[in-house]
């Protein structure tokens, strides 16, 4: 992964390769930002900078045979930490090592792939990836050696937010007292996440969502998309490189959230006042809560979006709407007068609920049941 590589973020690009120019190098970073934007894509092009001593503000003049490691993702020095999950052939402890293979080729497919399409692609999306106090003691194993190549070593720990607590306390330590020539890549999506001790040790880079030009010009020069399919597809990602090439091949999961989505607000429509509905949303509830919990915190995420377009619609704001709904007689613009300022604050507030209690594994039926219940009073409010 080269600077030149990476879509927009040019100031972060200019500020990391200055500094390290001059020495300058904190040893524990944090790369915040939204999915899509090139978090991890930038801390391994950073990585690449360092450890292959490569100049002029690009990855380009220094150890050839470093900078074709890093082709592979297979340089000794650079270590890759993200969440991972039991297997069928990883049946306990499961560290980032034992899918080492698997993340190289993944990364290699897609940089600016997602944790739930990561976990898709481990055949574990049923599961909440994590990551454990098992691949804390691992870190501190690699990072007890000397570099390799005698510079620096690089930790990347991808998803940050998901490290439980003990893992968390065994970083703070290392944190605390790093290792000499040790660089500390950390890289989140959910910063509230993270130990606040950890934050506090970290320098922290905020990445933004990325220009639509940005990623028309990219879908214009990788994926050969003419300029008016290209303009209407970043409009449509709004920020997400990776939703951008979702958009492209119209694989944005293999679930029908769009569908799933309409058939419950249906219900919600029909059940007041009528019994027998009822029966459709637990039905419903029960079709999600069987869906594996990561596939339900992104359906919750997207009913989000879907409550949030018809709310900018609603209030006369359709250049702000990219979602184009193609389910058989669903118009946005029907269901927008129902969205307002009396209860859209209500409907984020149980949808977050709802997240937050399925993240923390509680009965996804209940869950979803209670939810469902509470969006049929909602949905009437006037």
């Amino acid at each position: 992964m080269l600077f030149q590589e990476i879509l927009g973020q040019h100031h972060l690009k200019s500020h990391l390769t200055k500094s390290a120019d001059s020495g300058r190098i904190p040893h524990a970073q944090l790369f915040v930002g939204p999915e899509g934007s090139g978090t991890l894509a930038m801390a391994i092009a950073y990585a690449r900078y360092l450890l292959c001593s490569n100049v002029s503000g690009e990855n380009s003049g220094g150890n050839q045979a470093c900078n074709l490691k890093f082709e592979h993702f297979s340089h000794p020095d650079l270590h890759f930490v993200y969440p991972v999950a039991t297997t069928s052939e990883v049946k306990s402890h499961p560290v980032s090592d034992n899918f080492l293979p698997l993340w190289r080729e993944f990364i290699s497919k897609n940089v600016y792939g997602s944790l739930f399409e990561w976990l898709k692609f481990l055949g574990v999306e049923n599961k909440q990836g994590q990551i454990g106090v098992d691949e804390a003691q691992d870190i501190v194993k690699k990072l007890s050696l000397k570099a390799y190549e005698g510079g620096y070593k690089v930790m990347i720990i991808w998803m940050a937010d998901k490290m439980n607590i003990a893992t968390s306390n065994k970083l703070l330590k290392l944190l605390e007292e790093p290792p000499q020539k040790t660089v500390f890549l950390l890289i989140t999506e959910n910063p509230d996440d993270i130990m606040q001790t950890i934050l506090s040790r970290c320098q922290v880079l905020d990445f933004k969502g990325l220009p639509e030009s940005e990623i028309a010009e990219a879908l214009l020069s990788r994926e050969q998309l003419d300029e008016k399919q290209a303009m209407k597809i970043a409009h449509q990602a709004q920020g997400n490189y990776n939703r951008a090439l979702q958009l492209i091949q119209k694989e944005q999961n293999d679930f029908p959230f769009e569908e799933w989505f309409v058939q419950w607000v249906r219900a919600a429509f029909r059940a007041k006042g009528n019994a027998a509905a009822i029966l459709d949303l637990t039905s419903w509830s029960e079709e999600i809560a069987g869906i594996g919990r990561e596939a339900q915190k992104q359906f919750l995420h997207f009913c989000v979006e879907m409550f949030r377009q018809a709310l900018l619609l609603n209030y006369q704001s359709p250049s702000l709407v990219y979602i184009e709904p193609t389910v058989d007689k669903f118009k946005l613009e029907n269901f927008a007068p129902f969205v307002n300022g009396n209860n859209i604050n209500e409907i984020f507030q149980e949808l977050s609920d709802a997240i937050y209690h399925i993240e923390r594994n509680g009965n996804a039926k209940i869950i979803l049941t209670d939810l469902s219940i509470k969006l049929t009073r909602l949905i009437h409010k006037k």
